[in-house]
């Protein structure tokens, strides 16, 4: 019969190390398939895996990391960098996460307004308030877009044309998109990315040479009254949205406006720099008082 080969003294038994470890022997041999965390030794008859003293802390490490919902994937990356590189890739990860979490919270506060019939209170939490807004040359963009393809498509769109706007006297005003019809997991649009350029010239000519591929338009948008509340980057998602639009509207018959076009988000700050809990973006509706004409309610519904 095979006998064991002798294991070197300054190996620990698979029990012994996830005592030191304090981690079950059931996680260490998970650890070991999933390649983070490989025993230093394991006998080719009996299969029994056999530990260095050392690997106690990558072993916690690990451990760690999982309690914070870590990808597997992910935490290899951490654990096989240095530790300045892990660093920074740990940190990554928990503003990725920070951000969800925010977002998870506002769309939880959105679906208890919701469940408990208490509207009034949700939309009290938005501060409502109007503005001028003079007329502006626009390159605009337009598509037909499901809820969840529109962030990305909202992103794209809006660099494409703040890269057309330097070439047209600059961007003189904070980029919008406007909503023609709804914008839902049924319902696509259209939406209509716009960015306020110095040169309607410039950009009709650049929108000629160069906006083809991507149907880029030139249009004059017209001086508007402008109903808004302003919300965080974590608010910005779907569904919650629609609470600070509702708020908006509910707003509006309180005091008797109408509606004086499709409603839109005007987002005045840098979207990558910014925090979950920044501000970045008025939701809006152009208002005119009851009576005075205008596209009518019709024209004008949240995404």
């Amino acid at each position: 019969m095979t006998e064991d080969r002798p294991v070197p003294q300054e190996l620990l038994t698979i029990g012994a190390f996830a005592a030191r470890a304090r981690l079950s022997p059931k996680a260490l041999r998970l650890y070991d398939r999933l390649g983070l965390l490989t025993p230093a030794h394991v006998d080719e008859v009996s299969g029994y895996r056999y530990y260095r003293a050392d690997q106690a802390e990558r072993a916690r490490t690990v451990a760690l990391l999982r309690r914070l919902d870590m990808p597997l994937a992910r935490i290899a990356e951490v654990v096989e960098a240095d530790g300045a590189e892990g660093s920074e890739r740990l940190a990554a990860y928990w503003a990725d996460a920070e951000e969800r979490f925010a977002s998870q919270r506002t769309l939880a506060a959105y679906l208890r307004g919701r469940l408990s019939g208490r509207d009034s209170e949700m939309y009290g939490t938005f501060v409502v308030e109007t503005v001028e807004v003079p007329e502006r040359v626009v390159l605009t963009q337009t598509r037909h877009t499901l809820a969840d393809e529109l962030p990305a498509w909202i992103g794209a769109s809006l660099g494409r044309l703040e890269e057309g706007a330097r070439a047209c006297g600059g961007v003189v005003a904070a980029p919008f998109v406007v909503y023609h019809s709804d914008v839902s997991q049924e319902s696509d649009g259209p939406v209509e990315s716009c960015v306020p350029v110095a040169d309607e010239g410039a950009a009709r000519e650049w929108a000629e040479l160069h906006g083809r591929a991507w149907g880029t338009r030139v249009r004059v948008e017209p001086a508007r009254r402008l109903a808004y509340a302003r919300i965080t980057k974590a608010q910005v998602a779907y569904p919650q949205i629609l609470a600070a639009f509702e708020a908006v509207e509910v707003w509006m018959r309180e005091r008797g406006l109408e509606y004086g076009g499709p409603c839109r988000e005007v987002y005045f700050a840098d979207w990558d720099s910014a925090g979950p809990e920044d501000a970045v973006c008025d939701v809006a509706f152009p208002v005119i008082p009851r009576g005075d004409g205008g596209t009518g309610a019709g024209d004008s519904v949240a995404p």
